[in-house]
């Protein structure tokens, strides 16, 4: 079989139904929506609205909060930076802070902070600037010969 002879199963690939193309193509006049009304119209949308009485969502009870101007971290995986590493990109003699892991491609950007979390292995001794840590992300990159020096993220402003 080559390339050029590819196609698909006899029956797999249906043509649409083109409808409101004459009553002898059976899909014709209302063109499957049935007869008058609000959802034989074309741009109606519906969807949460059950005839006046009140909707599902609305009768449901709100809860807890969603704060605006939470701080949001870069989080950065211990597998993830033992894989720069591996790969040459971060060095381990040099300190590792969020412009060093940007410029290795480590994240993308640094947001609110960098946060070291676990996952993965970490054999290389790093010396590490973040705004934060998982505990036991901390106590293996010190197992590991390294440091890490939390800084004070960004904190929001508060008016008070």
């Amino acid at each position: 079989m080559r390339l050029n002879e590819l196609r698909d199963n006899d029956g797999a690939v249906k043509e649409r139904q083109r409808v409101g193309r004459g009553i002898g193509s059976g899909k014709g006049k209302t063109g499957g929506r049935g007869v008058k009304g609000q959802k034989s119209r074309s741009g109606v949308s519906i969807k949460g609205f059950e005839g006046g009485q009140m909707p599902l969502h609305q009768r449901l009870p709100k809860r807890g909060f969603n704060k605006p101007n939470r701080a949001r971290f870069a989080e950065v995986t211990l597998g993830r930076l033992q894989a720069a590493v591996d790969a040459g990109r971060l060095d381990a003699a040099q300190p590792v802070d969020a412009a060093a892991l940007i410029a290795a491609g480590v994240i993308r950007r640094a947001k609110d902070g960098v946060r070291v979390i676990g996952g993965g292995e970490l054999k290389a001794k790093l010396a590490l600037t973040v705004a934060g840590g998982s505990a036991p992300a901390i106590a293996a990159v010190e197992k590991a010969g390294g440091s890490v020096t939390v800084t004070a993220a960004k904190t929001e402003t508060q008016d008070d």
